[in-house]
């Protein structure tokens, strides 16, 4: 195991807001203590679109710096200030900021990985959309890995009651607010009032015989994210004959503790080692 290093607060990328402000993204980076350069695992946390702690899920980001990887845990533009797609656009910032400055942090910048879970693990499943900052890099990735993520915006609540589908059909959902944007700015409406736009947010309509291999992990007890969200994707990239595995946890809610268990860390790590080596 390796020593952990920490540097916190590294800013990334200031873009404008809806209201010309600036906002100042930052991420935390966790590091082996070692002159050696590192696989880069970018993680992107959750938060419903309206949150990214980038402080969330330390456990897991310190045993995957202690097994010989660099992991980036980043901030993203949010709901209501944010809109699809202002936080994919910060996601690929972050990857090719990182690679632009790989040498200073002693990454491999022809290892990267990209991790999230929940709203983190559908922009990791994103590939498109190339602005901003360092376009002389790119932000492609070697693997991918989504934890319970959502993929198809107007499907989250499948797996559920019917008036758990009727919150997610209504204006003020999450998704709804992420693609049309709060109507002061945008026509808001439900998800369904700009099926166009959906359609362009869904990582399945941008699979294809280049994307990287994946790892998908979701919970059968999941009450927030339909599994089906993670199996409508695993089965898209099957089709392409895309290396990727799909693990169900047994009795895993969203986010709990099952989480937290070292099987799925030992999982994540052998999926990387497998997929970098």
């Amino acid at each position: 195991k390796y020593q952990v290093l920490e540097y916190p607060d590294i800013t990334f990328f200031q873009p404008k807001g809806t209201l010309n402000n600036i906002f100042n993204l930052k991420l935390d980076l966790l590091k082996p203590n070692d002159d050696k350069i590192f696989p880069l695992v970018v993680f992107v946390t959750g938060g419903g679109f309206f949150l990214a702690p980038k402080y969330n899920y330390l456990q897991q980001r310190i045993a995957l710096a202690e097994a010989g990887f660099i992991i980036a845990s980043i901030e993203y533009r949010v709901i209501p200030q944010g809109k699809f797609p202002d936080a994919l656009v910060d996601v690929k910032n972050a990857i090719r900021f990182l690679k632009a400055n790989a040498s200073k942090f002693g990454i491999d910048k022809e290892k990267v990985v990209i991790m999230g879970e929940s709203a983190g693990g559908y922009l990791a499943a994103l590939t498109e959309f190339e602005i901003g900052e360092n376009l002389n890099e790119s932000s492609s990735v070697q693997a991918a890995i989504d934890i319970y993520g959502l993929s198809d915006l107007t499907k989250v609540g499948d797996d559920f009651s019917k008036e758990v589908q009727e919150a997610h059909a209504s204006p003020a959902s999450p998704e709804a607010i992420f693609i049309n944007g709060l109507s002061l700015f945008s026509k808001g409406g439900s998800i369904e009032d700009n099926l166009d736009l959906a359609q362009k947010a869904n990582p399945l309509n941008y699979v294809s015989k280049n994307t990287p291999p994946f790892l998908l992990m979701h919970g059968d007890k999941d009450s927030l994210v339909s599994p089906n969200q993670t199996e409508i994707l695993f089965e898209a990239l099957l089709e392409n004959s895309i290396d990727a595995h799909r693990y169900i946890v047994k009795n895993a809610n969203h986010a709990d503790k099952y989480w937290y268990q070292p099987e799925i860390i030992t999982i994540i790590i052998e999926f990387l080692n497998k997929t970098l080596k």
